[in-house]
C-alpha cells in the first residue's frame, strides 16, 4: 500500500479512536470516519504475539485493503487485529476485510448490509 495512504500520527489514531464508528468480526475491528483524504491504518498489541507475527498480521492486512482501495470512500480507516488474527488464512483475513466495509458502508456499489 503507498505511502500516501497510510495514517502514520498518533493523533491521526487517536481522532479516529475517538470519532470512529466501528464494525466488528470475530479477528477485526473497523473504526472509520469521513474525512477528505482516504488514509488506512492498522493496530496490531503485543497480545497478538511476537514482533515477527505482528509484523507479518499487518503486512498480511495491508496487502487484503490495498486492492480494495480504489472502491473505498474518503475517509479515515483503523484496523484492530484480535489476538485470534494469527491464526487465520489470508482468504479468511480478506473476507473479513470486506465484510466489516460493507457493514460501515464504506465500500462504493456495495449493498447496504
Amino acid at each position: 500500500m503507498q505511502k500516501q495512504y497510510r495514517l502514520s500520527k498518533n493523533r491521526q489514531f487517536g481522532y479516529v479512536y475517538r470519532r470512529g464508528k466501528r464494525a466488528s468480526c470475530r479477528d477485526l475491528t473497523l473504526l472509520f470516519v469521513k474525512s477528505g483524504h482516504k488514509r488506512v491504518g492498522f493496530s496490531v498489541s503485543k497480545k497478538v504475539g511476537t514482533a515477527v507475527v505482528r509484523n507479518r498480521a499487518k503486512r498480511r492486512l495491508r496487502e487484503c485493503v490495498r486492492p480494495l482501495l480504489c472502491d473505498m470512500r474518503c475517509g479515515l480507516y483503523v484496523f484492530v487485529a484480535r489476538p485470534t488474527v494469527a491464526a487465520r488464512s489470508f482468504e479468511q483475513l480478506e473476507a473479513q476485510v470486506r465484510s466489516l466495509l460493507n457493514k460501515a458502508d464504506a465500500l462504493r456499489g456495495a449493498p447496504k448490509p
